[in-house]
């Protein structure tokens, strides 16, 4: 995201609260956090923000209520509506009284910043309904994701991987989810030259041979449990010091960030691929668009269908 997308995050429990803002600020977006309607209301009438997350339940003024001073103070600001188990002919009823489209608890987060994303393309883009989305658009940025260098060892991706997943923030209501690849850059750290996932390591921990022919006796001999037995160590232990690009997937095919989205899903179809890399204009990596955001897309365009 070239700007950052300032977020108002409403919800009367603080540990969701918190939790959801911390994601969202990891995530490149600008979020500010209150604890009721009324305290949502003040702060919007001091400051503008682009998007609100908004509460239904909260004690005191209610997410209808809340809604419907948002309106009126300020009509621009796209507002999503949280709702918990059995509410949703309430965020429904919101979506009448103008909200831009609601969640339920508990929440993807990945789901979260793509209806924050569209919200805010709404409002850039009001007056405009046929205006579609671009790869920029949809994309997870660079930012966001592991980067290392081919010469960095298994054993350092290994590590870097696994801090992506131990510094994740939750509650009962939501979590953020780890990236389970690393993007490879070259010695120089400037072009990507591939990908490194948890498919490919487990690839890199099988031995040689077993890709190799073999006689059919050698069948169960392989799959005898003396085989197996203590192999998976052995081979970790070899494989962790070898270098990413030996190990790595080659890098998925780049788009421009001005590809549309058909363009975009007829090249992920044919190529049978689950992610594309986005450059900008001067060929510098900027993005990653993965087969989900295409689906969160395809749900919310379903929406009224």
């Amino acid at each position: 995201m070239a700007k950052k997308i300032k977020v108002l995050m409403v919800d009367d429990e603080e540990q969701f609260r918190k939790t959801t803002a911390k994601i969202l600020d990891k995530k490149g977006y600008e979020t500010t956090m209150a604890g009721s309607g009324e305290e949502a209301v003040e702060l919007l009438k001091k400051q503008a923000q682009d998007v609100v997350i908004l509460d239904i339940k909260m004690p005191g003024m209610d997410g209808h209520e809340a809604l419907s001073e948002i309106r009126k103070i300020r009509p621009n600001t796209q507002v999503i509506m949280l709702t918990g188990h059995g509410g949703e002919a309430s965020a429904k009823e919101s979506l009448q009284r103008g909200a831009f489209d609601y969640l339920n608890k508990p929440c993807d987060i990945d789901l979260m910043a793509a209806k924050i994303n569209n919200a805010y393309a709404a409002a850039v883009h009001e007056g405009d309904p046929k205006a579609e989305k671009r790869a920029r658009d949809i994309m997870i940025h660079v930012d966001d994701y592991t980067t290392l260098t081919e010469d960095k060892t298994v054993k350092e991706a290994i590590e870097q991987l696994m801090k992506s997943f131990e510094g994740l923030a939750a509650s009962n209501r939501i979590m953020e989810t780890g990236h389970r690849s690393i993007l490879v850059f070259d010695k120089k750290n400037k072009e990507m030259v591939g990908i490194l996932s948890i498919q490919d390591l487990m690839r890199g921990v099988r031995p040689a041979y077993l890709y190799a022919p073999k006689p059919s006796t050698a069948d169960s001999i392989q799959y005898s449990s003396m085989f197996w037995s203590g192999l998976f160590t052995i081979q970790m232990k070899m494989l962790a010091n070898k270098k990413i690009g030996e190990v790595m997937s080659e890098s998925p095919p780049t788009v421009d960030e001005n590809t549309n989205l058909m363009e975009l899903a007829d090249l992920m179809f044919t190529k049978g691929i689950r992610r594309a890399v986005v450059t900008d204009s001067d060929k510098n990596v900027i993005g990653v668009v993965r087969e989900q955001e295409l689906f969160f897309e395809m749900a919310d365009m379903m929406k009224g269908k």
